[in-house]
């Protein structure tokens, strides 16, 4: 099942800011969710001119919280934005802040919604921990018994087995399994090795690194306090050093090949972009990059049978094949890396005909996949991965590298999420 559009009015995404991005527990570990974004939020309102103010804002997060009831919302109001901009939030695993884009894409038009503020978040290192609902449940009852002898009657009610805490797990409700082992899976199943995990994982902390020493990020990140940097990246590492880890979610068949050093971490981490229409434009600050959006795609797929990650290969050739493209004519490919072998998988999908003719339904020729376009400035493993934040920190630094580009190049942008769901936009520079 897949869900698409194309709009009838010109609609534009304009590159945002995020935070820099932390291993969990490490430089951003005293923030909360609404901590991360909220300089966000602020330094996106305060490049505004002559107190311009966006129409709507959408923001997510996908680790949830007690005490947020709507986190846009309450991001906002602490931000010191204007109460009269409504707020909402969404989630959809990792392609979270992608589809709060798709979402205001949708609602602008050149009246009345013209220009919308989109991000997304999440602290890994703040996860709140919670009572199971047997637990609860005896609470909330033991708190409506009315007498002293029904609330002693209740207290004796409650058995050691009820008493334990909830501790959230980064798991498929469904199947119990991680995306790690769910991965594993696809991994084995596309007989992807660890050497070529190991080389993707590689490229993108060189590809990091050299951006970020070519001052590629520095519009695009803003500091928290004293930390400026993505801390992730990794100027030291090479192929020697990544051939030595040992495997993460299979360490006993001996075939396990998804380690730590070609797998995104845990991470801290919030970030935004601008979605316009022509006259949304002209509110932001003209040196602000701002490519169109073409059209998008979202695929859900049975993951028990296709693999928890792998809908973004049946979207990705559907949406070019609407538009009569081939790999070739996209000039530039950013492709979440939730994993090496996830990324592998997709290209490999890709280019296999009897895929893309008897699962992703598309029968004519797509061509050779471009490997040599692929996150030129670093993709999830090195850069990091707060599964909220993720969307917006893709679709910015796509929005910048393509508007560098010559008048018509065009981009791919592929969130892939837990579930067996994905996302993918079709951007064009202006």
């Amino acid at each position: 099942m897949t869900l698409h559009s194309r709009y009838r009015h010109p609609v534009w995404l304009a590159a945002g800011v995020r935070t820099p991005f932390a291993k969990v527990d490490t430089a951003l570990a005293s923030y909360d969710a609404i901590a991360l974004s909220v300089p966000v939020v602020r330094h996106m309102l305060g490049s505004l001119p002559d107190g311009r103010r966006p129409d709507v804002a959408v923001w997510g997060t996908v680790v949830p919280n007690l005490t947020f009831s709507n986190i846009a919302r309450e991001v906002l109001m602490d931000a010191g934005a204007p109460a009269t901009i409504p707020a909402f939030s969404t989630v959809m695993a990792c392609s979270t802040s992608m589809i709060g884009m798709i979402e205001a894409a949708g609602m602008l038009d050149d009246d009345s919604m013209q220009l919308a503020l989109v991000g997304g978040v999440d602290s890994l290192s703040r996860i709140q921990l919670g009572l199971n609902q047997r637990l609860s449940d005896w609470i909330r009852r033991f708190q409506k018994a009315r007498s002293v002898g029904e609330k002693v009657s209740h207290a004796l009610s409650l058995k050691l087995g009820d008493v334990s805490l909830y501790i959230p797990g980064i798991v498929n409700r469904t199947t119990g399994l991680s995306m790690g082992e769910h991965t594993e899976i696809t991994a084995k199943e596309w007989r992807l090795g660890r050497q070529e995990q190991n080389q993707i994982a590689y490229d993108s902390h060189r590809h990091a690194v050299a951006a970020w020493d070519q001052g590629f990020f520095d519009d695009l990140v803003i500091s928290m306090g004293d930390f400026r940097r993505d801390s992730i990246p990794r100027a030291d590492t090479s192929l020697e050093k990544l051939a030595k880890l040992p495997p993460s979610f299979d360490r006993t068949s001996g075939m396990g090949t998804l380690t730590a050093g070609n797998s995104s971490p845990l991470t801290d981490g919030a970030a935004s972009l601008w979605v316009a229409t022509q006259k949304g434009l002209e509110r932001l600050p003209s040196h602000v990059p701002r490519v169109k959006l073409v059209d998008w795609e979202i695929a859900a797929v049975d993951f028990r049978i296709e693999g928890l990650l792998m809908a973004p290969a049946f979207a990705i050739p559907r949406l070019l094949a609407r538009h009569g493209l081939a790999y070739d004519d996209i000039g530039l490919w950013e492709i979440h890396e939730a994993f090496a072998a996830q990324v592998l998988a997709h290209i490999a999908a890709l280019q296999d005909r009897g895929f893309l003719a008897h699962k992703a339904g598309v029968d004519r020729e797509l061509g050779a996949f471009p490997r040599d376009r692929l996150n030129p400035h670093g993709g999830s493993v090195a850069l990091g991965h707060p599964f909220g934040a993720t969307g917006a920190r893709i679709l910015s630094q796509t929005v910048k590298e393509l508007a560098a580009h010559p008048p018509g190049t065009r981009a791919i942008v592929s969130i892939c999420a837990d579930g067996g769901q994905g996302s993918v936009a079709l951007l064009e520079a202006g």
